[in-house]
């Protein structure tokens, strides 16, 4: 039977003051999952679709996508073809791994489906955020599924405007807060968290989670209800358990090839041979055994039970011992080391170890010409602060293809984000920066090093920057009612662990959050316990930082752009920029100065040298001079006319040289002098407001050796003169002693 469009499965939701909408039923209904969900004018569809896998891929093969329709805002894409192609936009990214981080710990492990989640913005009204309703949509369709799906789990932003909480706030609303943390909760505990803030203390961090995760309740109950109405029946899933025998026999290898042993290896890369030694062993002794050595499942399942095993001897470890895999308690940070001005030619470098963590960050200053420019929903958008982070592969010994991956992406945002509150306002400074992270060794918490390293090139360029930043990665061992937290997480305790928690900040407060749960969720008591614990190993590698440099250097780089700014007029702005541009080319292939111009008259220059920078100075002020009385011009004769002629002595800057100033004698033809085009040296002899008077008469007798007298050339009260420049052509006569 046909679904009635206008009559879709419907279920609203009360949130933080707005409707939300969830509907089945209207649109996708072939696909296994769909869901529209709506806030004011901003709808998003999203969908969810499976298929069995043909093979097992050793992994769950989870794609999430995010995109947005630009006729949502009734735009046109800028791009060549004029459609929405290629790769994803940043924001898409970003989104999308918001989307993907806490739906898929809710799958169960063992799941044999390709599943694809596709979120698409198809209309979005400026106002109301698309972003949290993809989260929950993504959950909501889920929910709808034939899909097993430990939901639901539902998403909201968080703002704090005047010291007052607000649930999704409008875009508006989000620039006069102090506060943007995205998250994710289920019915009792939090999932996801990511997020900036304004230095603000943990206390209220943690305050603002809880608060938002009772906020959006309602989603959850909507979800469920949503469920009831046009729910499909779930799949019969077993989940796939080893076999007891092998496991057995598994362990028992282990343990005699010495696994034990191999997990206290403190070092990363020995500690990885010594884990491939036995695992080694164990196969071999396997396929020696006839009651292995054929069953090429069992063999194959080996590689898990082992994962299995090392994960259950750590976390005992950590537990009965609080001894970590490296050998420190859990509040401990590896050995930190500090290097700044590494690249000789770089405006601002620093590298940065943490334990077997390594990051060489840079920061590289340009001109308004090198921001960002991005199309949106919103309209384009432009950035002055860019943070890109690179994990190239050799960074873990591995060979792979070298690409920007949706991994990169959100770890260099993380660390944008953190930073971003500590720099100077563009007013203040104003340059456009780029800090490039490169992971040069990995062994955890390589997106935080990124942040500090960060803070500390920043520094290094002479980037007056508020505060250092610093950052650290905090884990998780949960086992029942016990937690243990872990103060900055090797890569296998992240791997072997229950959260990823990434807290950034200055000594005064929180800047940055990121947090991913891999478990059911997280409670308040973990979170504070978590933060609080941060906040110490965040103070100390704050320390440790200042020991390096405690504050940006006094100077720029001398390699880095000069910059100065004036101000003209507003009205020879045209000039500067000259026909087509002529006139500011010139400036720029003269110079090699960036010029940024203003409707204000701001001119902003940007120069590669101090000498370069000057030049250009004087090369734009020249179309804004204003002449001096008493000085000489060499002017143009723009125009000539029955009372003397109009001569440009300065770029836009006419003045009238009156008959009886054009020579010694008597002239009575001004055409006789003055000729259209041609250069005349004149003499400035009276400025009066935009009215300017000028003398070639003067120049002649200073010729003659007879300075120039400023009474001599001064107009008589207008009841005693002629003045053909204010009365016309009439007054010819009487200024040639009134003689008709």
């Amino acid at each position: 039977m046909l679904q009635d469009i206008f009559s879709p499965a419907r279920v609203t939701a009360q949130v933080g003051g707005k409707e939300i909408i969830f509907e089945c039923g209207r649109l996708a209904n072939q696909a296994h999952g769909a869901v529209w969900m709506q806030c004011g004018g901003t709808v998003v569809l999203v969908t969810v679709c499976s298929q069995p896998l043909e093979f097992d891929k050793g992994f769950f093969p989870l794609t999430v996508e995010y995109s947005e329709k630009m006729y949502a805002a009734g735009r046109i894409p800028g791009s060549f073809f004029r459609r929405e192609i290629g790769r994803p936009s940043e924001r898409e990214t970003l989104v999308a791994r918001l989307i993907d981080r806490p739906i898929r710990p809710l799958f169960p492990k063992g799941l044999n489906e390709d599943v694809q989640v596709l979120a698409s913005v198809i209309s979005a009204d400026q106002e109301n955020e698309s972003d949290v309703l993809a989260l929950t949509g993504a959950s909501a369709a889920l929910m709808v599924s034939p899909l097993p799906f430990e939901g639901p789990v539902a998403g909201g932003r968080i703002g704090r405007i005047n010291g007052q909480f607000v649930l999704n706030p409008s875009f508006e609303q989000q620039a006069r807060s102090d506060l943007n943390i995205l998250f994710a909760a289920s019915r009792d505990a939090l999932t996801m968290v990511e997020g900036d803030a304004r230095f603000l203390p943990e206390d209220v961090i943690i305050e603002a989670l809880e608060w938002g995760r009772k906020e959006i309740q309602p989603l959850i109950d909507a979800q469920i209800q949503l469920r009831e109405l046009c729910g499909k029946a779930k799949m019969a899933f077993t989940p796939h358990e080893d076999d007891p025998a092998l496991v057995a026999r598994v362990q028992e290898l282990a343990r005699e090839a010495g696994i034990e042993d191999a997990l206290r290896v403190p070092d990363k890369l020995p500690r990885k041979d010594a884990r491939k030694a036995v695992k080694d062993k164990v196969m071999e002794a396997l396929r020696a055994d006839p009651a292995w050595a054929e069953n090429e499942a069992a063999l194959k399942s080996v590689g898990d039970i082992l994962g299995g095993m090392e994960k259950a001897l750590v976390r005992a470890r950590i537990v009965n011992e609080g001894t970590r895999i490296d050998g420190r308690d859990t509040r401990s940070v590896r050995p930190i080391q500090i290097q700044t001005g590494v690249l000789p030619r770089a405006h601002g470098s620093a590298l940065f170890r943490r334990g077997e963590t390594k990051s060489l960050v840079v920061t590289t200053l340009g001109s308004s010409t090198d921001e960002q420019r991005m199309d949106s929903l919103t309209g384009d958008v432009t950035k002055r602060f860019m943070l890109h982070y690179n994990f190239p592969p050799y960074c873990v010994g591995e060979v792979k293809p070298v690409r920007v991956s949706r991994r990169e992406i959100g770890h260099g945002a993380l660390a944008e984000k953190s930073l971003r509150p500590i720099l100077p306002a563009d007013a203040d400074f104003p340059f456009t920066l780029r800090v490039v992270a490169e992971t040069m060794e990995s062994n955890g918490s390589s997106s935080m090093a990124a942040v500090c390293g960060g803070s500390l090139s920043l520094m290094d360029a002479g980037v007056p920057v508020s505060a250092p930043v610093a950052g650290v990665a905090m884990g998780l061992i949960k086992e029942g009612d016990k937690f243990i937290v872990l103060t900055d997480i090797l890569g296998d305790e992240d791997a072997l662990g229950d959260m990823d928690f990434k807290i950034a900040g200055t000594a005064e407060g929180v800047t940055g959050v990121q947090m991913d749960i891999k478990i059911t969720g997280l409670t308040t008591d973990i979170m504070r316990a978590a933060m609080q614990q941060a906040r110490e190993g965040r103070l100390h590698i704050l320390a440790e930082m200042a020991k390096a440099i405690a504050e940006p250097r006094k100077e720029l780089s001398r390699f880095a752009p000069q910059h100065a700014e004036i101000f003209v007029n507003p009205d020879i702005i045209r000039l500067i920029i000259g026909p087509g541009g002529k006139n500011i080319k010139a400036i720029t292939a003269a110079t090699g100065a960036s010029v940024d111009i203003e409707d204000s008259g701001r001119v902003s220059i940007f120069a590669p040298t101090a000498e370069a920078l000057e030049k250009a100075r004087e090369m734009v002020s020249y179309y804004d001079q204003r002449p001096d009385l008493g000085k000489n011009y060499m002017a143009k004769v723009r125009k000539v006319m029955d009372i003397g002629a109009i001569v440009e002595v300065l770029p836009n800057v006419e003045a009238l040289v009156h008959v009886s100033q054009l020579d010694v004698n008597r002239v009575e033809q001004p055409g006789d002098v003055a000729r259209l085009g041609e250069d005349m040296l004149v003499k400035v002899i009276e400025i009066n407001g935009d009215r300017i008077r000028a003398s070639r008469k003067a120049v002649l007798l200073e010729e003659q050796g007879h300075p120039w007298n400023p009474e001599e050339t001064a107009r008589p009260p207008r009841s005693d003169r002629g003045d053909r420049h204010d009365r016309g052509g009439r007054g010819r006569d009487r200024d040639r002693g009134g003689r008709r």
